[in-house]
Order: C-alpha cells, then structure tokens, then sequence
C-alpha cells in the first residue's frame, strides 16, 4: 500500500508535466484560401501537414521525379526553418508516391538533404495525388533539448 503522501506526491508530479492539449502552439499559416495549416508547432514538436512537388509557379509537378523530389524537400526544409528547426529534427516522414518506380529517384534526392542520423520513414505507393503531383511528404519533428 502507498502512503497518501507518496499518492499526493506522484499525482502533483503527474500534474506538473504538460499534456499536448496544454503545450503552447504556434500555427504556420499553409497558402491562401487553404483549409488547414502548413504545420503546428506543439510545445517542442512541430507537425508538419502534407505538401506535394507541385511547383507554386506553375501548379504542376516536374516532370523529372529528381526535380520534383527537390522541389518537396527544399519545401520541407523551409517549413522547418520557419520553425526554427533543422533536417536532423525531423523524427518521422511520410512520403506518398503517385508511381513506386520513383522510389529510387528519389532516395537519391532525399539521403542529400541529412549527414547521417536519418528519420524514421515510410514510402507509399498512393495512386494519384493532389494536382497530379509525383510526391507528397508530411512528418514530425522534436526540437533538441538546449
């Protein structure tokens, strides 16, 4: 049997640690007219909503999966920038691929953009994506403790 003391001691404990409905957040607004945010900064871990290879000048995705690759991968490291963040942050990414035979497109593309400590990650053959993009990527990144 616990004391009430020890009982009083780990329920103030328990209270004391920050839920994620508590955790401050910060929302990065995604483009206009859009129905949710590019990424939600909760406490030290940031979310990171879906984006595809679609280029914001034309609204199509590139024909060269590489290009196309690179395109989402710059998208995705400006997203953790504005969050203060770095690629060695991330913890988890999704990629969705509108074809499986550009898998090796783009690893190629994607090992350039980490040293060595890589993220957890799943690659996914989707079908057709949004705007007949070649990728989607969405994931999850913790900030360091200081």
């Amino acid at each position: 049997m616990t004391s009430p003391s020890l009982a009083l001691a780990a329920l103030a404990a328990a209270l004391a640690v920050p839920t994620a409905a508590q955790a401050e957040k910060t929302y990065f607004p995604a483009r206009a007219g859009a129905p949710f945010s590019s990424a939600v900064l909760s406490g030290d871990t940031l979310y990171i909503s879906g984006a595809t290879d679609n280029d914001p000048a034309t609204g199509k995705p590139p024909t060269d999966p590489k290009a196309g690759a690179k395109l989402l991968m710059d998208g995705l490291q400006r997203t953790l920038e504005k969050a203060g963040m770095k690629m060695e942050d991330l913890v988890w990414v999704q990629v969705f691929a509108s074809d499986l035979k550009t898998y090796a497109a783009f690893n190629e593309v994607y090992r350039t953009y980490f040293k060595d400590k890589l993220p957890a990650r799943a690659f996914i053959g989707a079908g057709s994506l949004l705007g007949n993009a070649n990728f989607e990527i969405m994931g999850t990144a913790v900030k360091p403790k200081p």
